[in-house]
């Protein structure tokens, strides 16, 4: 019963946040306020309150290559199979349909599921995450779509008008260096993952008051995080975004699964490390990709949506993968 009620009260907390949307308490526009609390403050707290408090061996590096990998992967494939799409369309599922919600979803789940030694492996699968989803996904479908950086596509676009003048490719991947030169910079999370990976492989351990410090940052990510996603949920508008959400399920689930198998497996860990990795694969979508889609197709209510609904799912195949693992 402990297990169930603890992520029941996550997606509670998410259901909050949705309810004080629709009755008024919160304006649409409100989830940007505690976005910006849980990227620039809480988030990059528990992370530092993470390296605090547990030892990270620098080996666990391999998970955040793993990670990389079954980031990179499924935009890839959506890229290679979808061809004949719109460029709207295409963009939506590249930037939804990979990527793993860690510090905002994973951390309290696998905190409750596994408990704080957990944390350890997630923090360094979120570093090869990170990667992707605080620019990589975004820059790479500029990139392969064609969009410059900048652009908002109207969602019944078509077909991206290519850059054929040599001058105009050469602004284009200048812009595009300059977008994951400031992407990675400007993201607070990733900013802290590299200075503690620096301190682990320096051999350096932090202060106590480190921890003691980020502990009440650490203590309200799971709050904070849920309750932003119910602030971002929104129902579909119609059959198209209901067909849109439905695809990005059928490209998550079969490439979570998978991944996560390969992790429980593969991965030369034990097994706390190895379910806990396969438990960040079946993780909802980056609320990097909210932003991300916001910026590229002006629809951050769907991609909000997305990812209250992949939460659920989540949450679900989580206890289930965890219960299933435990009796292997």
């Amino acid at each position: 019963m402990g297990v169930l009620l603890e992520p029941a009260t996550l997606l509670g907390i998410i259901l909050v946040g949705y309810l004080f949307k629709r009755f008024g308490l919160f304006r649409p526009l409100d989830y940007r306020v505690l976005q910006t609390v849980v990227f620039d403050l809480v988030l990059p707290g528990a992370i530092i309150y993470s390296f605090a408090t547990n030892p990270h061996d620098p080996s666990l590096l391999l998970v955040s290559a793993f990670a990389f990998v079954a980031a990179l992967i499924p935009p890839l494939a959506i890229f290679l199979t979808s061809r004949h799409r719109p460029t709207a369309q295409r963009a939506f599922l590249m930037l939804n349909g990979s990527g793993f919600n860690i510090g905002c979803f994973c951390f309290p789940m696998l905190q409750s599921l596994l408990g704080t030694a957990a944390l350890v492996p997630a923090a360094m699968f979120d570093i090869g995450n990170s990667v992707m989803v605080s620019a990589g996904t975004n820059v790479m479908t500029q990139g392969l779509l064609h969009i410059r950086p900048g652009q908002s596509l109207d969602p019944d676009a078509g077909e991206p008008v290519k850059l054929d003048d040599p001058d105009a490719r050469k602004l284009h991947r200048k812009a595009a260096a300059i977008s994951i030169f400031k992407g990675f910079l400007s993201s607070p999370s990733f900013d802290t993952y590299l200075v503690m990976v620096g301190f682990t492989l320096a051999g350096i351990s932090l202060p106590d008051w480190s921890a003691q410090i980020t502990r009440p940052l650490s203590a309200a990510n799971a709050f904070c995080s849920m309750l932003m996603v119910g602030m971002l949920m929104d129902l579909p508008g119609g059959r198209d975004d209901v067909k849109s959400v439905l695809q990005i399920l059928a490209w998550r689930l079969p490439f979570g699964i998978l991944f996560a198998t390969a992790a429980w497996y593969l991965l030369p860990f034990e097994p706390l490390i190895r379910q806990a990795v396969a438990l960040c694969c079946l993780a909802p979508t980056a609320v990097f990709a909210t932003m991300f889609t916001d910026k590229v197709l002006g629809n951050a209510r769907l991609a909000g949506f997305t990812l209250a609904l992949t939460a659920v799912i989540g949450a679900v195949l989580m206890v289930l993968a965890h219960l299933l693992m435990g009796a292997i």
